[in-house]
Formats: structure tokens, C-alpha cells, sequence
């Protein structure tokens, strides 16, 4: 990280220097260049838009449900790059792959119940996120994948039969795991759609595919049993069921489907991130709330979590343009 950061700031300096000399040449009158020269999109769900307060505050005004936040790793890579890349940001939470590709979205806001009401919801639609990529576009960065396959919906689940069996053996994994590998087809089959339609969009952009970070530790004795702060009433061997035949093999799907289309780049996140788990000292990745009982985070990064997400997708977005 220290190396990605001491290359920007050179890139920073060299800027400075380069404008500072070419500012006795300018005509008077004339209009300065362009900040940015160059077009970038990011798109993604809320793991990209940030969506919890430990993701930093909601800057849309007015709000548009979204929930897009100053600390998610889009606005962080535009503090950091935004004298190179021109940044329009419509990730949004709870966005499934359709949502990218085809299909308008009706936003949720922070309306979660039974965690959380919403005073502002129900929110008008937005358009499909591929909707803001064109031929001008240079680099689109995407994360999305979790809404499609569910995880929300599965981790409810979860969190209500673990709750029933007292913290003992594995009742998710035993009403669950069959439908897990039609869960994951519907992934790939989506991913590669979307990828395709993004490509078709803007033929010549750097496609930039961002997986999802380390969320349970391999050590799932780390989480204890009904602590919110952590899975709260999800059982450790569901823990483990949930990490080995879930998650792992959703980023593996997401990866491949990457690796099928040459404009595209896999960008990993679940390497750097796994020692900062929800269960970790440390964490990157807040439980089901960040404080109990009055934060809901529904197992998202935080700041640190989309801190360490825009080392990665920096350095991949600079070695997209040549820079790196």
C-alpha cells in the first residue's frame, strides 16, 4: 500500500511540475485543460457504494436511496486519482447484476426492517447502472455478484435457524446447500451478460472486476455465538459451511467469468483481506452491527475495508492506463 500511495504522489508531483511549466506558454485568456482526460465508471452494489455508517456518510443530496458514502473505495480512488480519471460513481445497494445490465432498480435506502426504517423510502427508480458506460467510457470498474446470489437473504435465513438450535450443529447448511449451485450458475450466467453488454458499450474501456473481501475467518472459533458484532446467532459449523462452500466458490465463480472475456481484469480482494475478517481483531468487514443494537451493518466493509479495496483497484486502474 505504502508503494501504490508513494507512485500516486510522484504522479501528483510530476503533474504539478509539468503544469507549472507550461503555464508561461499559455496565451492569455485561454481556458485551462481538462482536469481529468480520462472517463471512469464504477459500478457495483454495496460492497462498491458503501451504504453503513462505518463506510462514512451519505454525500447524494438529495438522497436517492442509494446510499453511496464519502469513505467507499470510488470516492477514496477519487481523492487519490481524480487529476487522471473523471469519476461517475452510480454503484447502488442492493443492486443484483441485472440492475447493472438491464433492469431499472427501486432503491432501499437504510429501510431494513426489522434493523432499520427508512424515513425517506420508497425511492424513486434509477436506470440500469450500464446506462452511465458509453464509447467515451476508459475504465469501468465493477462489484456486484453477492445480491444475485442472495447472501442477504441467506445470512437471514441463517441467523433465524441458528437462533433456533441453540448455537449447535449446522441447520442453514442443512435447509440450504441444495439450492447453493443454482444460486452460483445464475451468478456466472449473469456475470458473463453483463460483462458482455459492457463491452458492447464502450468497446475500448478497461473492464476492472472487483471480488469481495475476506468476510468469515478460516478460524471460526473467532466468532461467538450471539454477539451482533460479530454473526450473532449463526452457528460456527454453518460459519464454516458458509465460507467453504459459499463464499469461496462465489469469488471463484466471479473470477472465471472474468477470465473468459479479454477486455475484463479480475481484481482479488479476498487475499489481502484475510486476517481482517468480522471475527478478526482489526476487522475490515463489520458483523450484522456495528454497534448494537442501534447500527446495522449487515456484514459490509468499512472504511478501512474500502481503504484497503482502493490500494488494489488503484493499482490495477494505473497499470489499466499505462501508468503503473
Amino acid at each position: 500500500m505504502a508503494r501504490i500511495r508513494t507512485r500516486l504522489a510522484v504522479l501528483g508531483s510530476a503533474a504539478a511540475l509539468a503544469a507549472g511549466a507550461l503555464a508561461p506558454a499559455q496565451l492569455a485568456g485561454a481556458q485551462p485543460a481538462a482536469a481529468a482526460s480520462r472517463q471512469w465508471v464504477a459500478l457495483g452494489d454495496s460492497y462498491t457504494a458503501g451504504v453503513i455508517r462505518a463506510a462514512g456518510d451519505t454525500f447524494e443530496v438529495p438522497r436517492d436511496g442509494c446510499e453511496r458514502t464519502d469513505q467507499s473505495y470510488p470516492q477514496v480512488i477519487d481523492r487519490d486519482l481524480g487529476s487522471l480519471f473523471e469519476l461517475t460513481n452510480v454503484s447502488c445497494g442492493a443492486a443484483t447484476i441485472e440492475n447493472i445490465t438491464f433492469r431499472a432498480q427501486e432503491p432501499i435506502g437504510r429501510h431494513l426492517p426489522p434493523f432499520s426504517e427508512d424515513p425517506d423510502y420508497p425511492f424513486p427508480a434509477v436506470p440500469p447502472q450500464s446506462a452511465a458506460v458509453g464509447p467515451g467510457t476508459d475504465v469501468v470498474t465493477v462489484g456486484a455478484g453477492g445480491n444475485t446470489l442472495g447472501f442477504a437473504d441467506i445470512l437471514t435465513q441463517c441467523l433465524q435457524l441458528g437462533g433456533g438450535s441453540g448455537g449447535v450443529g449446522t441447520p442453514c447448511r442443512d435447509d440450504l446447500a441444495d439450492d447453493i449451485p443454482n444460486r452460483l450458475n445464475k451468478v456466472s450466467r449473469d456475470y458473463d451478460e453483463m460483462l458482455t453488454v459492457l463491452h458492447e458499450r464502450a468497446p475500448h474501456a478497461k473492464i476492472l472486476a472487483v471480488g469481495y473481501p475476506t468476510v468469515i475467518p478460516e478460524d471460526t472459533s473467532k466468532c461467538q455465538y450471539n454477539n451482533w458484532e460479530h454473526f450473532g446467532s449463526i452457528t460456527q459449523g454453518d460459519l464454516d459451511w458458509l465460507r467453504k462452500d459459499v463464499l469461496e466458490p462465489f469469488n471463484k465463480v466471479v473470477e472465471k467469468s472474468v477470465g473468459a472475456h479479454d477486455a475484463a481484469r479480475f481484481v482479488d480482494l479476498y487475499d489481502s483481506s484475510l486476517n481482517h475478517s468480522v471475527c478478526d481483531t482489526g476487522k475490515w468487514v463489520e458483523g450484522v452491527f456495528t454497534r448494537f443494537p442501534d447500527q446495522p451493518a449487515l456484514v459490509h466493509p468499512n472504511a478501512r475495508g474500502h481503504r484497503n479495496a482502493a490500494d488494489h483497484v488503484e493499482a490495477a486502474m494505473l497499470e489499466a492506463i499505462g501508468v503503473a
